[in-house]
């Protein structure tokens, strides 16, 4: 009985690709599953069949011993997926094919480490640390104390005695994983010798009890630049707990909280200031001193006249840009104060003002009043 080509079973020519391959493979396994088409044995045959060709063809040597002599280069035990005309593939290769297919959904594929090549990345560790808003306008360095795992220095994070090392884990050949085949399934677990580690430590360092890392406090200088902002987030390079059977270390990420000011408001690079201003100030008008976030002082004119809530902008006093050479504005906010504990001299004088028209000297008072009699007469007229 003539058998049919591998390459028609699969759909494609003899140029094709590995990825073209593969891709055939795939889309048939899904077809032709058992799982999918129960109780069809012509579908349980076709899903053997385009394994067979698979294994056959994804393998390069294999491939061109099938180009050069066909279907005779695997019989009479020459090697293929067949041997004496049954249906039937090493644990190795089904385990292979079993990765193509669901390796992307199960972790598999080219991501596996095998041979005892297994090291883990260190996890990456927070630090929260609360600065001024002095700190975040000039900048500042700052030494810091973590908690951390370190790199074993007895065993140099082997795990492994002095004189020993770390053997390939001879359940799962360094995988991590086994796996046992249940039918058409292939069932995968955590290999119960190495616990997933591909590796077993038969004489284990005493100072990390094996586990190639050892707790201890890490000392750090952080350079905080100026202009940062509440939020911002500052990454240390390696800095974060050691990795794992070689692997390499993670990162340190330090989260900035600025802390609420006593003077100033922060919006962004723009300071906001409100100053308290006598009434006598804010009639007569006059001049006021205020400082700055860079330990300066600025002195803001104040014209006769003002009323709460005016603004004076001093360019450039505000806050540090980040990365920039440039600084954002200082804007004072004016708060007219009503004076208190008057004696009774500033009383007479205060009755005196306002027995000479001192109320029709206050536009503003004057105008919400106007507003307030023509509502009642509006009331009056139309009751």
């Amino acid at each position: 009985m003539t058998k049919t080509c591998y390459y028609e079973m699969l759909g494609i020519v003899r140029t094709s690709s590995g990825d073209e391959i593969k891709k055939a493979f795939r889309k048939l396994a899904m077809q032709f599953h058992p799982d999918r088409n129960p109780g069809d044995q012509a579908a349980e045959v076709k899903f053997k069949e385009i394994n067979e060709a698979y294994d056959v063809l994804k393998d390069g040597d294999k491939r061109a011993a099938y180009d050069r002599f066909g279907h005779a280069a695997f019989e009479n035990g020459g090697g293929g997926g067949r041997g004496g005309g049954g249906f039937g593939f090493s644990e190795g290769s089904f385990s292979d094919i079993f990765d193509d297919l669901f390796g992307d959904f199960m972790g598999g594929g080219g991501g596996r480490k095998r041979g005892g090549d297994r090291s883990i990345r260190g996890s990456d560790l927070r630090y929260d640390m609360d600065i001024t808003l002095e700190d975040a306008h000039n900048g500042r360095s700052s030494t810091i104390t973590i908690p951390t795992s370190a790199s074993c220095e007895d065993c140099h994070g082997s795990g492994a005695a002095a004189g020993s090392e770390p053997k390939t884990c001879g359940m799962c050949n360094g995988h991590g994983k086994v796996r046992s085949q249940q039918g058409f399934f292939m069932v995968e677990r955590t290999c119960p010798t190495c616990h997933g580690n591909g590796q077993v430590i038969s004489n284990p360092c005493k100072s990390c009890n094996g586990h190639g890392r050892v707790r201890k406090e890490k000392t750090l200088q952080v350079k905080i630049p100026a202009g940062v902002d509440d939020g911002t987030r500052i990454r240390l390079s390696g800095e974060g707990e050691a990795g794992g059977r070689g692997g390499p270390n993670g990162d340190l990420y330090i989260f900035l909280s600025v802390k609420p000011h006593r003077l100033f408001k922060r919006d962004g690079p723009h300071i906001y200031c409100r100053v308290p201003i006598t009434m006598v100030a804010a009639t007569l008008g006059g001049e006021v001193e205020i400082p700055t976030i860079d330990g300066g002082r600025s002195k803001v004119s104040i014209p006769a006249g003002s009323q709460t809530g005016r603004q004076f902008r001093i360019k450039g006093k505000g806050m540090a840009v980040l990365n920039s050479a440039q600084r954002g504005d200082m804007v004072v906010e004016t708060m007219v104060e009503t004076p208190v504990n008057l004696t009774k001299k500033q009383k007479e004088l205060l009755r005196a003002f306002a027995d000479e028209g001192g109320e029709e000297t206050s536009p503003e008072c004057k105008s919400f009043f106007g507003r307030v009699r023509e509502f009642w007469e509006d009331l009056t007229e139309k009751g």
